[in-house]
């Protein structure tokens, strides 16, 4: 067996593990990242979630994420603007390559695929490595960014697993005793992602028909959509389509308890893999045969390489980020298109920031959608979660030395996790793990005694890929005054505007190289709530929507009638157009 040494070893080359191993190797650190796959990137990539969901606003799009984005609008021929389930879908492969891409310009990131962890190396409360199947890495600091976070149990670090009744931590969603759906279901249903292709004219191959083949489980799949829609809900470049459908679809949930031992886990890949499998049949005989499998997508062939995994172990942390932590503040008159943009009961949580998000909570069971507080609001001219704030005691274990954790196994609660769960926000909470994690190096600490507004102020002055601490609807990482309202909050984080717009200076924005210039009548159907009638098309009405701060204020001046030119991106899945500059 061969035995490694270096400062920071992340085990698991998912959303997580990717953001925290590059972000500790440009900070300086010696690294070792460690992954069972051949791809890197986990949910964005080998997951095949290539639609990512959340931090879709302009403010929002910082940090690695950032910087993901705009790679993939260099390299992803036909663009982005491809689904209506997410303003950014791509092939699989070019996310993929893109993080192999980072990781070999960082000398000091050394890469080994192919392993999987057997044991954690602990001496009393300290973690001192990882051993794998044919190599031992001994670390002053490790970052648990496996899917199914398997360094807890293997460390014997404490962590849960499943739902919270409303009496441990007063969630509003949580149930109140335990039912049938908290026993039948302890965790979200993973989903195995397949991807399909249509074939034109030519007849694609038949999918075969999976043992125990259940029609009756995907008959209402898209009665209330019609299958063009279902089909584009995640439509991917080359008429290709992402299949991770949770509406009679290919979410899996049965024997969840399965997923925490490695040989029931291998049966339950196997009865998912059947699942959407069968799913695929099934669209191939009610949409006929020019739908079929994408087999050249993954390595695999048209499967993804392993589960989106929703949910794992989650550590017992420092804090534990709740429901309520993430939910809007009330407001005794509330702005008519948004509410408070911060729901951190507590100061102390806020203060902490390490990472950003805004997704609505989204949980998925395959019995259905459960009743959840709402934290969404209008703005841009379409829905959009309510943001919230990451603290850096969720990563950081309560009494274990030399250790942090940077995936879905962060310190939040069940009903929490539908929430922080999402691709961006899980890049940022890597991307601050390996800031951390290399901080330690320097500082000569332990996770649990940095400082960490120097982890604060390390993220947002990053020379490659500054990574937002706090949420500024107004305030885009191009904008000229970012980072001094970044660090103003920090310095001073009792000023910070709960209604999430700084004192900025506005700008003119200059629309991409790829954006369309269009012209017709703007009607404005309610409040945040726009269509454009082409002027050259009167027959065509599309819905107008913005990602831009400056933007989304001007539509809200613009009197319904008036006519209306610009520059923007079509997107024929939602019917919208993606308003990037007005005259």
């Amino acid at each position: 067996m061969r035995e490694l040494i270096t400062d920071v070893l992340v085990v698991g080359g998912g959303t997580g593990g990717i953001a925290a191993a590059i972000q500790a190797a440009r900070r300086g650190a010696k690294t070792i990242l460690v992954s069972e796959f051949s791809w890197l990137g986990g949910m964005l990539t080998s997951a095949g979630v290539t639609a990512p969901d959340g931090n879709e606003l302009a403010a929002f799009q910082t940090g690695i994420w950032g910087a993901f984005l705009r790679e993939l609008e260099q390299r992803q021929p036909g663009g982005l603007d491809n689904a209506w389930v997410s303003f950014f879908t791509y092939e699989p492969h070019i996310g993929a390559e893109i993080f192999a891409d980072w990781v070999k310009a960082l000398p000091n990131l050394q890469w080994i695929q192919g392993e999987i962890p057997e044991k954690v190396l602990r001496k009393d409360n300290c973690i001192l490595g990882v051993e794998f199947q044919t190599v031992k890495v001994e670390a002053k600091i490790t970052i648990d960014a496996t899917e199914l976070g398997d360094l807890l149990e293997l460390g014997g670090i404490p962590y849960r697993w499943g739902w919270e009744l409303q009496s441990e931590f007063n969630e509003p969603s949580a149930p109140i005793a335990p039912n049938t759906l908290t026993q039948t279901y302890p965790a979200q249903a993973p989903t195995w992602v397949v991807v399909m292709r249509g074939f034109g004219a030519s007849n694609a191959p038949e999918i075969p028909k999976p043992l125990n083949y259940d029609p009756t489980k995907f008959e209402k799949a898209w009665t209330n959509y019609g299958a063009e829609a279902f089909l584009n809900y995640g439509r991917l470049p080359g008429d290709r389509f992402m299949i991770n459908w949770p509406i009679s679809g290919n979410d899996y949930g049965e024997g969840l308890e399965r997923l925490l031992n490695r040989e029931t886990c291998t049966q339950f890949h196997q009865e998912a893999k059947d699942h959407s499998l069968s799913f695929a049949h099934f669209i191939q005989s009610q949409l006929g045969n020019r739908y079929g499998l994408a087999e050249d997508t993954f390595p695999t062939g048209a499967l993804a390489l392993h589960p989106y995994y929703r949910e794992s172990r989650r550590l017992i942390g420092i804090t534990t980020l709740r429901e309520q932590d993430l939910l809007p503040q009330e407001r005794v008159a509330p702005l008519p298109y948004r509410v408070e943009a911060i729901g951190c009961e507590y100061a102390e949580n806020f203060c902490q920031s390490i990472a950003i998000g805004n997704y609505a909570n989204d949980h998925h069971y395959p019995s259905g959608d459960i009743p959840l507080k709402p934290k969404s609001i209008r703005w841009g001219g379409r829905w959009t979660g309510t943001p919230f704030t990451i603290p850096y005691t969720c990563l950081v274990p309560q009494t274990i030395d030399g250790f942090l954790t940077c995936e879905k196994n962060i310190s939040v609660t069940h009903m929490a996790n539908g929430a922080t769960r999402l691709q961006p926000v899980v890049l940022g909470i890597g991307q601050a793990a390996g800031m951390a994690a290399a901080l330690c190096i320097e500082q000569n600490c332990q996770p649990r005694e940095l400082n960490v507004r120097s982890l604060q102020l390390a993220l947002i002055s990053d020379p490659t890929a500054p990574a937002a601490i706090f949420p500024l609807f107004n305030l885009s990482p191009s904008h000229p005054e970012w980072l001094y309202w970044q660090r103003y909050y920090i310095d001073h984080p009792e000023s910070y505007p709960n209604h999430g717009e700084c004192p900025a200076n506005s700008r003119t924005l200059s629309p991409s190289a790829t954006a369309q210039r269009f012209s017709g009548r703007f009607d404005r159907k309610a409040i945040q709530d726009y269509e454009l009638t082409l002027s050259d098309r009167p027959n065509q009405s599309w819905a107008l929507i913005t990602l831009e701060t400056e933007i989304n204020t001007q539509l809200q001046n613009i009197p319904s009638g008036q006519i209306l030119n610009g520059f923007g991106k079509f997107n024929h899945s939602g019917n919208w157009v993606l308003v990037e500059a007005l005259n």
